[in-house]
């Protein structure tokens, strides 16, 4: 028997919901409810698949400030090269 992709996709959000919260991954995955599906029966999914909320997620200009600067040293070894 093995996981199907929506079981897989499940416990990766189940793992990605307690690292955003910081909180341990045990009680939830205990919380799964699987079941029996697909072709002959040998596929689990999962009944109650987390709910990941992004409300408090706050995105950064971090990366884009990299890229610009990594793109600014390219254009001067460049110059320097010349």
């Amino acid at each position: 028997m093995k996981l199907s992709n929506q079981g897989m996709g499940a416990i990766m959000m189940v793992l990605q919901k307690c690292l955003m919260e910081e909180r341990d991954i045990v009680p939830l995955l205990q919380e799964m409810n699987f079941q029996v599906d697909g072709p002959s029966q040998s596929e689990l999914i999962v009944t109650n698949p987390p709910v990941v909320s992004f409300d408090d997620v706050e995105i950064s200009d971090d990366a884009t400030s990299t890229t610009e600067n990594s793109e600014l040293s390219k254009d001067d070894v460049s110059s320097e090269e010349e």
